[in-house]
């Protein structure tokens, strides 16, 4: 490219994901790098779709530069964080799957079977004892044998994906501490919910141009719905939904433990808001108050050695 003249900007799609080894090298030359959305359809079925109109289009979206974006930081402690993160939820998934299918074996396997787990009330008891079963793998043609030795096999699942959750939550808890100490202070902000919401900013948070960006990238952002003299809001369907989800679990669990929460809660009750209008405002203000806290946390992190 640079024996065409002087590069200033590249246009990349896909940055964080299939050209995050292209944007990183990219970055490390020191060019300038506008992450780039697909064509919009209309586009698409104009023009068709090939690398060269593709590559004209990402060229001609970075010239005009409409809003630049600027992708996100993916050499740092945060993308050790999104990595862990990632094994972690899958990790959860495949045990939620794995209990639920010991429940549902559980429900169509002999009675007497039945019988001897109904001593444990909860899942994660029927799990430890399903652990002990021992079948008669001479026997597997009797369903009474299968069921054991399929139960034992989702039970040792089970007991396996949590020793490998708690392994990851081991390593994940000092690296969010260490990224982000004030976020993680702040009432209701657990571990996990900094984690999500650090992998929303990115290590290089500066890219958000205020703290409103921060909340529309949640979702928290208010989105008109009325017009003329009165203003109503509904409640933002984009964004990232797991950040979103965070800055729910925080707001409800401030609803239970903040004081001044309920009291908020009940002067916009007052002014006619409805509760789901309210945990809006309650998720927009949060998102506020940690993007703050994020930006000087990621700010002593760039400056510490």
């Amino acid at each position: 490219m640079r024996s065409f003249g002087q590069v200033e900007r590249i246009g990349v799609e896909s940055t964080g994901s299939y050209a995050a080894g292209l944007t990183r090298y990219l970055v490390g030359e020191g060019v300038a790098v506008i992450e780039v959305n697909q064509p919009h359809p209309h586009t698409r079925r104009r023009r068709g779709k090939t690398d060269a109109i593709d590559a004209e289009l990402a060229a001609r979206h970075v010239l005009a530069q409409p809003t630049p974006v600027i992708p996100k930081q993916t050499t740092g402690i945060v993308e050790s964080i999104r990595q862990l993160r990632v094994a972690r939820e899958s990790a959860v998934k495949s045990r939620s799957a794995a209990t639920l299918q010991l429940g549902d074996l559980i429900l169509t396997a002999p009675s007497e079977l039945r019988e001897q787990l109904s001593s444990a009330k909860t899942l994660r008891g029927k799990a430890g004892l399903c652990r002990r079963l021992r079948p008669d793998r001479g026997r597997l043609q009797d369903p009474l044998n299968a069921a054991k030795l399929a139960l034992g096999s989702l039970a040792r699942r089970i007991l396996l994906l949590d020793n490998e959750i708690a392994e990851l939550d081991a390593q994940l808890t000092p690296l969010v501490g260490r990224a982000a100490p004030r976020a993680t202070s702040l009432l209701g902000v657990s571990t996990g919910h900094a984690g999500q919401l650090l992998l929303t900013a990115g290590q290089n948070i500066g890219r958000l141009r205020s703290e409103a960006a921060f909340a529309a990238l949640c979702g928290a952002s208010p989105v008109p719905i009325a017009s003329g003299k009165r203003g109503r809001y509904r409640l933002n369907h984009g964004g990232d939904r797991q950040a979103n989800r965070a800055l729910h679990m925080i707001a409800v669990c401030r609803l239970r433990y903040c004081p001044r929460t309920p009291a908020y809660v009940e002067r916009r009750t007052s002014e006619g808001k409805t509760k789901k209008e309210i945990i809006r405002c309650l998720k927009r203000y949060i998102a506020s108050e940690v993007h703050v806290s994020l930006r000087e946390d990621l700010r002593s992190l760039s400056l510490s050695p």
